[in-house]
Protein backbone atom coordinates (compact mmCIF):
# COMPACT_ATOMS: atom_id res chain seq x y z
CA UNK A 1 0.00 0.00 0.00
CA UNK A 2 1.74 3.53 -1.09
CA UNK A 3 1.85 5.68 1.72
CA UNK A 4 -0.25 9.09 2.34
CA UNK A 5 1.16 12.27 2.16
CA UNK A 6 1.09 13.91 5.62
CA UNK A 7 2.29 16.79 7.79
CA UNK A 8 3.32 15.91 11.79
CA UNK A 9 0.22 15.96 13.09
CA UNK A 10 -1.25 13.44 10.54
CA UNK A 11 -2.73 15.59 7.71
CA UNK A 12 -2.20 18.77 5.45
CA UNK A 13 -4.71 21.36 5.68
CA UNK A 14 -7.20 22.50 2.59
CA UNK A 15 -6.07 23.94 -0.92
CA UNK A 16 -5.21 28.04 -0.52
CA UNK A 17 -8.25 28.32 -2.65
CA UNK A 18 -11.08 26.28 -1.72
CA UNK A 19 -10.31 27.06 2.15
CA UNK A 20 -14.00 26.52 3.65
CA UNK A 21 -16.32 29.55 4.99
CA UNK A 22 -16.42 30.11 8.94
CA UNK A 23 -19.70 28.53 10.20
CA UNK A 24 -21.58 31.94 9.80
CA UNK A 25 -24.94 30.08 9.90
CA UNK A 26 -24.22 28.22 13.02
CA UNK A 27 -25.64 29.54 15.83
CA UNK A 28 -23.43 29.04 19.00
CA UNK A 29 -20.13 28.32 17.17
CA UNK A 30 -18.04 31.48 17.18
CA UNK A 31 -16.10 32.64 13.93
CA UNK A 32 -13.08 32.64 16.29
CA UNK A 33 -13.12 28.80 16.55
CA UNK A 34 -15.31 28.18 13.54
CA UNK A 35 -12.09 27.24 11.51
CA UNK A 36 -10.62 25.30 13.27
CA UNK A 37 -13.72 22.86 13.32
CA UNK A 38 -13.40 22.23 9.55
CA UNK A 39 -11.78 18.98 8.04
CA UNK A 40 -8.35 19.06 7.43
CA UNK A 41 -7.94 16.36 4.44
CA UNK A 42 -5.37 13.71 3.87
CA UNK A 43 -3.51 14.60 0.48
CA UNK A 44 -2.14 12.27 -2.05
CA UNK A 45 1.71 11.22 -1.97
CA UNK A 46 3.99 13.14 -3.77
CA UNK A 47 6.82 11.79 -5.74
CA UNK A 48 10.29 12.66 -6.50
CA UNK A 49 10.64 10.60 -9.32
CA UNK A 50 8.14 10.84 -12.15
CA UNK A 51 8.30 7.30 -12.91
CA UNK A 52 7.23 6.00 -10.01
CA UNK A 53 4.34 8.39 -9.64
CA UNK A 54 3.21 6.68 -13.09
CA UNK A 55 3.23 3.56 -11.93
CA UNK A 56 1.31 4.54 -9.00
CA UNK A 57 -1.53 6.50 -10.51
CA UNK A 58 -1.40 3.22 -12.65
CA UNK A 59 -2.59 1.39 -10.05
CA UNK A 60 -5.26 4.23 -8.84
CA UNK A 61 -6.73 3.83 -12.09
CA UNK A 62 -6.77 0.18 -12.23
CA UNK A 63 -8.18 0.42 -8.65
CA UNK A 64 -11.13 3.15 -10.30
CA UNK A 65 -12.18 0.64 -12.75
CA UNK A 66 -12.90 -2.14 -10.34
CA UNK A 67 -14.82 0.20 -8.47
CA UNK A 68 -16.69 1.53 -11.38
CA UNK A 69 -17.30 -2.66 -12.48
CA UNK A 70 -18.26 -3.37 -8.88
CA UNK A 71 -20.93 -0.07 -9.30
CA UNK A 72 -22.57 -1.75 -12.48
CA UNK A 73 -21.32 1.14 -14.42
CA UNK A 74 -20.23 -0.48 -17.17
CA UNK A 75 -22.82 -1.38 -20.42
CA UNK A 76 -21.05 -3.58 -22.67
CA UNK A 77 -18.11 -1.79 -23.95
CA UNK A 78 -19.00 1.59 -23.33
CA UNK A 79 -17.50 3.57 -20.85
CA UNK A 80 -14.13 4.63 -19.59
CA UNK A 81 -11.58 6.53 -17.12
CA UNK A 82 -8.59 8.22 -17.98
CA UNK A 83 -5.47 9.54 -15.78
CA UNK A 84 -2.83 12.30 -17.45
CA UNK A 85 0.72 10.94 -17.43
CA UNK A 86 3.27 12.49 -15.21
CA UNK A 87 6.12 11.53 -17.28
CA UNK A 88 4.67 13.18 -20.53
CA UNK A 89 1.95 15.30 -19.69
CA UNK A 90 0.36 15.68 -22.89
CA UNK A 91 -0.13 11.72 -22.93
CA UNK A 92 -2.80 9.96 -21.05
CA UNK A 93 -3.81 6.36 -19.87
CA UNK A 94 -6.61 4.60 -20.34
CA UNK A 95 -8.71 1.25 -20.97
CA UNK A 96 -8.34 -0.59 -23.90
CA UNK A 97 -11.62 -1.19 -25.42
CA UNK A 98 -13.64 -3.99 -24.56
CA UNK A 99 -12.05 -5.27 -21.74
CA UNK A 100 -14.75 -5.65 -18.62
CA UNK A 101 -13.98 -2.46 -15.81
CA UNK A 102 -13.88 -5.65 -13.56
CA UNK A 103 -10.55 -7.43 -14.81
CA UNK A 104 -8.64 -4.77 -15.89
CA UNK A 105 -5.21 -4.63 -14.47
CA UNK A 106 -2.49 -2.18 -14.24
CA UNK A 107 -1.00 -3.81 -17.19
CA UNK A 108 -3.77 -4.18 -19.11
CA UNK A 109 -4.16 -0.23 -19.45
CA UNK A 110 -2.32 1.63 -22.72
CA UNK A 111 -1.27 5.03 -23.12
CA UNK A 112 -2.65 7.03 -25.47
CA UNK A 113 -0.93 10.93 -27.28
CA UNK A 114 -2.93 13.47 -28.11
CA UNK A 115 -3.45 12.63 -31.90
CA UNK A 116 -4.63 9.17 -30.65
CA UNK A 117 -1.80 6.89 -31.60
CA UNK A 118 -1.27 3.92 -28.50
CA UNK A 119 2.29 4.70 -27.15
CA UNK A 120 2.51 1.81 -25.17
CA UNK A 121 0.50 -0.46 -22.80
CA UNK A 122 -1.04 -4.37 -22.55
CA UNK A 123 -1.16 -6.58 -25.12
CA UNK A 124 -4.53 -5.63 -25.86
CA UNK A 125 -4.06 -2.24 -27.40
CA UNK A 126 -7.48 -1.20 -29.19
CA UNK A 127 -8.63 2.37 -28.21
CA UNK A 128 -11.74 3.55 -27.84
CA UNK A 129 -12.74 6.19 -30.71
CA UNK A 130 -15.21 8.20 -27.85
CA UNK A 131 -12.49 7.75 -25.28
CA UNK A 132 -10.42 9.26 -27.12
CA UNK A 133 -12.19 12.54 -28.77
CA UNK A 134 -13.63 13.06 -25.31
CA UNK A 135 -10.53 12.80 -22.98
CA UNK A 136 -8.02 13.83 -25.52
CA UNK A 137 -10.29 17.35 -25.51
CA UNK A 138 -10.44 17.80 -21.85
CA UNK A 139 -7.02 16.71 -21.27
CA UNK A 140 -5.65 19.82 -23.20
CA UNK A 141 -8.92 22.41 -22.54
CA UNK A 142 -7.87 21.41 -18.63
CA UNK A 143 -4.33 21.67 -17.61
CA UNK A 144 -5.47 21.03 -14.01
CA UNK A 145 -7.06 17.83 -14.35
CA UNK A 146 -5.46 14.69 -14.14
CA UNK A 147 -8.25 12.35 -14.41
CA UNK A 148 -11.37 12.54 -15.99
CA UNK A 149 -14.35 9.44 -15.71
CA UNK A 150 -17.12 8.69 -18.25
CA UNK A 151 -19.52 5.86 -18.15
CA UNK A 152 -23.48 5.32 -19.03
CA UNK A 153 -24.99 4.74 -15.62
CA UNK A 154 -28.61 4.30 -14.69
CA UNK A 155 -29.79 6.97 -13.11
CA UNK A 156 -27.54 9.28 -14.61
CA UNK A 157 -28.35 8.86 -17.92
CA UNK A 158 -32.16 8.51 -16.70
CA UNK A 159 -31.52 11.85 -15.93
CA UNK A 160 -29.56 13.54 -18.62
CA UNK A 161 -32.42 12.95 -20.53
CA UNK A 162 -34.46 15.84 -19.01
CA UNK A 163 -32.01 18.48 -20.05
CA UNK A 164 -31.54 20.12 -16.70
CA UNK A 165 -28.85 20.53 -14.20
CA UNK A 166 -29.06 18.90 -10.16
CA UNK A 167 -31.25 20.79 -8.07
CA UNK A 168 -29.64 21.11 -4.60
CA UNK A 169 -31.80 19.61 -2.64
CA UNK A 170 -29.42 17.46 -0.49
CA UNK A 171 -26.75 17.98 1.25
CA UNK A 172 -25.01 15.65 -0.86
CA UNK A 173 -25.72 17.89 -3.77
CA UNK A 174 -24.24 20.84 -2.68
CA UNK A 175 -21.14 19.27 -3.90
CA UNK A 176 -22.21 20.23 -7.15
CA UNK A 177 -24.36 23.68 -6.43
CA UNK A 178 -22.76 26.58 -9.28
CA UNK A 179 -20.04 23.66 -9.83
CA UNK A 180 -21.59 21.61 -12.81
CA UNK A 181 -23.23 21.86 -16.42
CA UNK A 182 -25.54 20.44 -18.77
CA UNK A 183 -24.11 19.83 -22.33
CA UNK A 184 -27.14 20.25 -24.37
CA UNK A 185 -26.26 17.99 -27.51
CA UNK A 186 -26.39 14.57 -28.98
CA UNK A 187 -24.96 14.06 -32.07
CA UNK A 188 -24.40 9.95 -31.31
CA UNK A 189 -21.84 8.84 -30.70
CA UNK A 190 -18.68 11.23 -30.51
CA UNK A 191 -16.12 10.24 -32.88
CA UNK A 192 -15.58 13.75 -34.13
CA UNK A 193 -12.42 15.91 -32.93
CA UNK A 194 -15.21 18.59 -32.81
CA UNK A 195 -17.97 17.28 -30.56
CA UNK A 196 -14.88 16.23 -28.09
CA UNK A 197 -14.04 20.10 -27.95
CA UNK A 198 -17.54 20.98 -27.41
CA UNK A 199 -17.71 19.53 -25.08
CA UNK A 200 -14.90 20.30 -23.57
CA UNK A 201 -15.75 24.22 -23.90
CA UNK A 202 -19.50 22.73 -22.21
CA UNK A 203 -17.57 21.80 -18.93
CA UNK A 204 -15.42 25.22 -18.58
CA UNK A 205 -13.83 25.17 -15.06
CA UNK A 206 -16.79 22.81 -13.57
CA UNK A 207 -16.10 19.17 -12.09
CA UNK A 208 -18.98 17.63 -14.02
CA UNK A 209 -21.40 17.49 -17.05
CA UNK A 210 -24.70 15.63 -17.81
CA UNK A 211 -24.48 14.77 -21.46
CA UNK A 212 -28.16 15.24 -22.59
CA UNK A 213 -28.87 11.92 -23.77
CA UNK A 214 -26.45 10.00 -23.22
CA UNK A 215 -24.37 9.96 -19.32
CA UNK A 216 -22.18 11.72 -17.12
CA UNK A 217 -19.06 13.24 -17.15
CA UNK A 218 -17.07 14.30 -13.81
CA UNK A 219 -13.15 15.35 -13.78
CA UNK A 220 -10.65 16.13 -10.94
CA UNK A 221 -7.02 16.34 -9.97
CA UNK A 222 -6.82 13.18 -8.71
CA UNK A 223 -8.35 9.71 -10.14
CA UNK A 224 -9.99 9.23 -6.40
CA UNK A 225 -11.76 12.47 -6.87
CA UNK A 226 -13.26 11.84 -10.46
CA UNK A 227 -14.56 8.78 -9.32
CA UNK A 228 -16.03 10.01 -6.33
CA UNK A 229 -17.84 12.77 -7.74
CA UNK A 230 -19.34 10.51 -10.81
CA UNK A 231 -20.31 7.87 -8.15
CA UNK A 232 -21.82 10.81 -5.84
CA UNK A 233 -23.39 12.67 -9.15
CA UNK A 234 -25.04 9.45 -9.58
CA UNK A 235 -26.85 8.79 -6.83
CA UNK A 236 -28.12 13.15 -6.59
CA UNK A 237 -29.55 11.84 -9.65
CA UNK A 238 -31.33 8.75 -8.16
CA UNK A 239 -31.79 10.64 -5.00
CA UNK A 240 -33.66 13.52 -7.50
CA UNK A 241 -35.34 11.55 -9.59
CA UNK A 242 -37.31 9.33 -6.77
CA UNK A 243 -37.59 12.78 -4.89
CA UNK A 244 -39.24 14.70 -7.88
CA UNK A 245 -41.81 11.45 -8.31
CA UNK A 246 -42.67 11.26 -4.92
CA UNK A 247 -43.31 15.11 -4.45
CA UNK A 248 -45.11 15.01 -7.86
CA UNK A 249 -47.47 12.82 -6.46
CA UNK A 250 -48.59 14.83 -4.01
CA UNK A 251 -48.87 17.63 -6.05
CA UNK A 252 -45.90 19.70 -5.24
CA UNK A 253 -42.50 20.13 -5.22
CA UNK A 254 -39.52 19.54 -3.49
CA UNK A 255 -37.69 22.01 -0.65
CA UNK A 256 -34.44 23.71 -2.50
CA UNK A 257 -31.78 24.25 -0.04
CA UNK A 258 -31.20 27.89 -0.04
CA UNK A 259 -27.65 30.19 -1.90
CA UNK A 260 -26.21 30.63 1.60
CA UNK A 261 -25.91 27.63 3.06
CA UNK A 262 -25.64 25.43 -0.39
CA UNK A 263 -22.29 27.24 -0.78
CA UNK A 264 -21.19 26.96 2.91
CA UNK A 265 -21.79 23.27 2.50
CA UNK A 266 -19.91 23.36 -1.38
CA UNK A 267 -16.99 24.72 0.44
CA UNK A 268 -16.71 21.48 3.16
CA UNK A 269 -17.44 18.93 0.77
CA UNK A 270 -17.15 20.22 -3.03
CA UNK A 271 -13.59 20.72 -2.83
CA UNK A 272 -10.95 18.70 -4.68
CA UNK A 273 -9.03 17.31 -1.39
CA UNK A 274 -12.49 16.66 0.14
CA UNK A 275 -13.23 14.68 -2.84
CA UNK A 276 -10.15 12.82 -3.17
CA UNK A 277 -10.48 11.92 0.94
CA UNK A 278 -13.98 10.85 0.68
CA UNK A 279 -13.12 8.34 -2.15
CA UNK A 280 -10.62 6.96 0.14
CA UNK A 281 -13.12 4.13 1.56
CA UNK A 282 -14.31 3.29 -2.16
CA UNK A 283 -10.12 2.33 -2.22
CA UNK A 284 -9.47 0.77 1.02
CA UNK A 285 -12.48 -1.75 0.30
CA UNK A 286 -11.61 -2.81 -3.38
CA UNK A 287 -8.35 -3.34 -2.37
CA UNK A 288 -9.57 -5.73 0.20
CA UNK A 289 -11.70 -7.23 -1.43
CA UNK A 290 -9.73 -8.01 -4.45
CA UNK A 291 -6.37 -8.80 -2.96
CA UNK A 292 -4.96 -5.50 -4.89
CA UNK A 293 -4.52 -8.10 -7.59
CA UNK A 294 -5.46 -5.33 -10.01
CA UNK A 295 -2.03 -4.42 -9.45
CA UNK A 296 -0.84 -7.26 -12.14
Amino acid sequence: MAPHAVTANGYEGEDDDHTPSTATNEPGIAKSSAKGKQAKFPRPPKFEDKHEEREYLKGRLAAAFRIFGKYGFDEGVAGHITIRDPVEPDTFWVNPFGLAFSLINKSDLIRVSEEGEVIEGGAYRLLNTAAFMIHSAIHQARPDVMAAAHSHSLYARSFCTLGRLLDTITQDSCAFHNDHVVYESFNGIVLAAEEGHNIARCLGGKKAALLQNHGLLTVGRTVEEAVFWFISAEKCAHAQLMADAAAGGRGGQTIKIDEEDAQFTYNAIGTPSAGYFSAKPLFDVIAKETGEDYLQ
